[in-house]
């Protein structure tokens, strides 16, 4: 049994957000972005994976950046035909995109690899696409203390390192439902964010993908982007 220790809020300093991308996705925290199988959630996210690994500007913010390290991990797509070109036609460096080897041991959230790549390589992103096949084959990601337990303590890794973890998640087939009830598995994976985008298409062209911010716990709901993606 735990021994009690009891917390003082008195004797807790207060300390400011930081931020990979104000206001969508922060460090020291989880963000999901979620969408619908083919609707360009990925080419997103290595869009955005390009843009920190030069140290451009991201849209609808002008912060100036140094470039960052980043661990990407997929389970779907290959990473010498789908990825690497991908990241090649988003001008990637991709000196600075890492990947932890799998051929030996599948990846899980719970890995101690996970911490032990952030350590190594000092990245300040770790994105996992998609989440569902990184929960690990023993957990059952329609049970909320299953879930909530797997993501408080890859929640606990991303504070201790300061590390932006993304989480990339395909939607269920429940059309009629809101947005933030159509995430496969529990409601605990969004309720465990602090940030969800949401990746469609438009629907007067289904060639313009928008991406709007759905959840946002530590700042105001930041503007949709769209972005025009040829078939």
């Amino acid at each position: 049994m735990a021994e009690l220790k009891i917390i003082t809020m008195e004797d807790i300093p207060v300390t400011e957000v930081k931020w990979l991308w104000y206001p969508y996705i922060p460090y020291g925290k989880l963000t999901i972005i979620h969408g619908d199988p083919g609707d360009g959630k990925t080419m997103m996210i290595l869009q955005l994976a390009a843009i920190l690994s030069r140290g451009d500007k991201l849209p609808c913010d002008d912060t100036e950046r140094e470039p960052i390290k980043i661990i990407y991990q997929t389970a779907e797509d290959g990473l010498s035909d789908t990825i690497k070109p991908r990241l090649l036609a988003g001008n990637a460096e991709c000196s600075q995109i890492k990947v932890i080897d799998e051929s030996e041991a599948a990846l899980s959230m719970l890995d101690s690899r996970v911490e032990q790549a952030i350590i190594e390589t000092g990245a300040k992103a770790i994105i996992l696409d998609p989440m569902q096949a990184y929960i690990g084959a023993k957990t059952d990601i329609n049970k909320a203390n299953e879930v909530r337990s797997v993501l408080s303590q890859l929640g606990r890794i991303a504070e201790d390192y300061g590390c932006a973890v993304i989480l990339v998640g395909h939607l269920n087939k429940s059309r009629g439902s809101k947005a933030n009830y159509r995430g496969l598995g529990s409601i605990d994976f969004e309720a465990a964010a602090r940030s969800v985008l949401l990746v469609g298409r438009l629907k007067d062209d289904e060639n313009i993908r928008v991406v709007a911010h759905e959840k946002s716990s530590l700042a105001p709901n930041g503007k949709p982007i769209c972005s025009s993606q040829e078939k």
